[in-house]
């Protein structure tokens, strides 16, 4: 017989099959002389027989039809160079030769179409993917190209997550969403290809010991899959440098015909398109990222102009007194407050608190104190009875173990001041080279619903200075790391005494700030200075 052989290509490589007995099988069953798998090969499919030098091919009753250069035949005689395929599916090339005819490099007409739209597929892929969309479009769009440029049924993503590889989307050919608990399929294959970064190809679930581990896909008829790693390739600046590779997922896909899905030139083009969606994904999601910490900032912008809305004026000056606060939040959403207050007894109420942590639930509960004080001090004069009724509110709540430190004062016309401490820095009073202590027992307000609260009582001459802060002013660090501490607060007030409020508080704030130059400010500053005039001032 002349030298006639099979050149195969398929998912297994590249291999040759010699022609070298009167007949040759050809089938799914493995004592066929030729093996080939796929749903759509019948068991035993065709043979070819040699007869005076010629070979005849014969379908043996398949089911799906024996094709020559895409021409279905019962009974055909080969020619070199003839292109055969065995049932619908074109994912093995299959040509014969006779002699020494070269193995076929040139495609046919019907092939090279099928790997031009293969490749316009690919193409229209991979300029979508660059076209910056959101991660849900990137996702359908990377599984949609791949099932259509390998002929898959079905596929989905999984994403690298904090617990694990996480299904992200499946879809089924025709651009179908599938819901995650349709999507039967073990995991072993997807956890391999993530790990090891390599590519996987299995011609067949049957084979090997993949069945026992596959039985739910197996069982949908599921037998031919391909999943590749999307990897994240960083190329760094320096030269001498290697590039950074990491996977961030994989992108499966499978099918009960095998369709084009182990042809060579499919792996090729799914690895491509996987390393092109794998920089497609990470960008889609650092966009998603950047998106939600813009709306997150906004948020932000918005609640902090509430928070200052709620903060009242300044500068409030009264009959007998005079008063000037300020709140600079370490972030844009801070949990210092300060109220003041003139109340209908003629009295003067003001207030100081620091919400323990920071960030919106210091800010919140910031201001529902805020809106707790305003309510309970104006229905009573003394401070511990507010301050009581305060702490109770908050701990009847529960909130989280949330607390605040908290001072307030009520002045009246006389001169007479009373106060409560709930745990907070101690007020400093300053007039005529005389410096007080505002000092009470007092615990933090939200701790413990049982706690008592005392009120404290001094008189103020004309011209002395009530300052209140938060620990911000007084634990401000420089680029030495050293605080700005109380003594140097006193010295602010000592050396502005006889000023108007707003210029105490001006000199205070400027003091701090200079002090802390270079160096992030890591909490929120507050002071309050009231400045008492006398009781007949108008």
């Amino acid at each position: 017989m002349a030298d006639a052989r099979l050149e195969l290509n398929d998912g297994l490589g590249r291999r040759v099959v010699s022609i070298d007995k009167p007949q040759v099988t050809i089938g799914r069953r493995a004592e066929n002389d030729v093996c080939l798998t796929g749903t759509d090969v019948s068991r035993d499919h065709a043979e070819i027989v040699g007869i005076d030098g010629q070979y005849i091919l014969r379908d043996r009753g398949s089911r799906y039809g024996t094709f020559v250069n895409e021409q279905q035949v019962s009974e055909h005689m080969l020619a070199s160079g003839d292109r055969l395929r065995f049932g619908r599916a074109a994912g093995t090339d299959i040509v014969f030769l006779v002699g020494s005819a070269a193995p076929a490099s040139e495609r046919t007409p019907a092939t090279a179409m099928s790997d031009l739209r293969q490749l316009a597929a690919l193409l229209e892929g991979l300029r979508a993917l660059g076209s910056g969309r959101v991660l849900d479009e990137v996702l359908a769009l990377v599984l949609d190209t791949a099932i259509e440029v390998t002929g898959a049924e079905r596929g989905f993503i999984m994403l690298s997550g904090d617990a694990g590889l996480e299904m992200k989307l499946a879809r089924s050919h025709g651009r179908i969403t599938l819901p995650g608990n349709s999507f039967a399929t073990s995991r072993k294959v997807p956890e391999e290809v993530f790990r090891t970064g390599e590519i996987r190809i299995v011609a067949d679930l049957l084979d090997g010991d993949l069945a026992s581990v596959h039985m739910g896909t197996v069982a949908l008829g599921i037998r031919h899959v391909a999943c590749a790693p999307l990897r994240l390739v960083r190329y760094l600046d320096h030269a001498d440098l290697p590039s950074e590779t990491r996977s961030i997922g994989v992108l499966y896909l499978d099918s009960r015909e095998r369709g084009s899905l182990l042809a060579p030139h499919t792996r090729a083009a799914l690895e491509t398109l996987a390393t092109e969606a794998g920089v497609a994904i990470e960008n889609a999601r650092l966009y998603r990222e950047t998106l939600e910490k813009a709306r997150i900032e906004h948020e932000l912008r918005i609640a902090a102009e509430i928070q200052r809305a709620l903060l009242p004026e300044g500068t409030h000056n009264g009959v007998f007194f005079e008063a000037s606060g300020s709140s600079v939040q370490a972030r844009a959403i801070g949990g210092d407050f300060y109220d003041l207050l003139e109340m209908s007894d003629g009295t003067f109420a003001f207030l100081v608190g620091d919400v323990a942590g920071k960030g919106p639930a210091a800010a919140l509960l910031s201001s529902k104190l805020m809106g707790i004080f305003s309510a309970f001090a104006s229905s009573g004069s003394d401070p511990a009875e507010t301050m009581t009724k305060m702490n109770r509110v908050l701990t009847r709540r529960a909130i989280g173990a949330r607390y605040a430190t908290a001072l307030y004062g009520r002045l009246a016309p006389s001169g007479e001041l009373a106060f409560c401490s709930a745990g907070h820095n101690p007020a400093l009073v300053y007039g005529d080279g005389d410096l007080r202590r505002l000092e009470a027992d007092g615990m933090p307000i939200g701790l413990f619903d049982f706690a008592t609260y005392q009120s404290s009582h001094l008189t103020l001459s004309p011209g002395d200075t009530v300052v209140l802060y938060s620990d911000g002013v007084t634990e401000a660090h420089n680029v030495a790391g050293g605080e700005f501490g109380e003594d140097r607060l006193i010295e602010v007030v000592k050396h502005t005494h006889g000023r108007p409020a707003s210029d105490v508080l001006r000199h205070i704030i400027d003091a701090v700030r200079d002090f802390a130059k270079g160096v992030e400010q890591y909490d929120d500053v507050t002071a309050l200075v009231v400045r008492y005039l006398g009781p007949g001032t108008a």
